[in-house]
């Protein structure tokens, strides 16, 4: 529930986790708000809009102050968590004080009359959600470099040129054929490239 998914409306599933009685999955509400929160369809009015009691929209409003807590406590913010701060009451400011002093201390958050949260628990998810995150945008990161250094190669060598290329940098062992057309012509513009001078007016070039 807690992975990007386009296939479902991010709205939608925040307004049935806040109608669901599983007090694991309010556990597990912030999480899924940062995740809501990349996904530019994603509207507070429009989950609130969804609601339909006053019971659950005051569940809501207090699990995504749960949420602030949780993501003031990991200094995350995002820009609509500014615009919502500004319309707290004081009791709602002074509640979110105790349950980021409660996540610090590990100590029991007291959700409702009769329904206590665990400190520690709601961190453990969180935490494994930016594990997650940060691991798929290394991924993301790595396969964007990827493909860069395939267009920077196309620029300069054609498809066998570049073969040839990646072979060399490989260590592959090339045919007698293979090593004469890489001396060349890959070699001299792998001489080129490599000279300092002309990295260095290019870059000048680009500034």
């Amino acid at each position: 529930m807690f992975e990007p998914d386009n296939s479902f409306d991010i709205n939608k599933t925040l307004a049935e986790v806040v109608m669901n009685d599983d007090v694991r999955l309010w556990e597990g509400f912030p999480v899924l708000l940062a995740n809501a929160s990349e996904d530019y369809l994603f509207s507070l009015e429009e989950v609130k809009r969804l609601l339909p009691s006053d019971l659950f929209k005051a569940r809501f409003r207090q699990l995504v102050l749960l949420s602030l807590a949780v993501f003031s406590f990991y200094n995350l913010y995002y820009s609509w968590t500014s615009r919502l701060n500004k319309n707290f009451s004081v009791d709602e400011k002074r509640l979110l004080k105790i349950w980021r002093k409660s996540l610090a201390e590990n100590g029991t958050m007291h959700f409702s009359d009769r329904i206590n949260l665990d400190a520690e628990r709601l961190k453990r998810n969180f935490e494994l959600y930016f594990e997650q995150f940060e691991e798929k945008k290394k991924k993301e990161n790595k396969k964007h470099d990827a493909f860069s250094l395939e267009y920077a190669l196309s620029q300069f060598f054609s498809e066998k040129q570049k073969e040839l290329f990646k072979k060399k940098l490989d260590g592959v062992p090339l045919t007698k054929t293979e090593r004469e057309y890489y001396s060349r012509s890959v070699k001299k513009k792998v001489v080129a490239l490599a000279n300092p001078d002309l990295h260095r007016l290019a870059l000048k070039l680009l500034s």
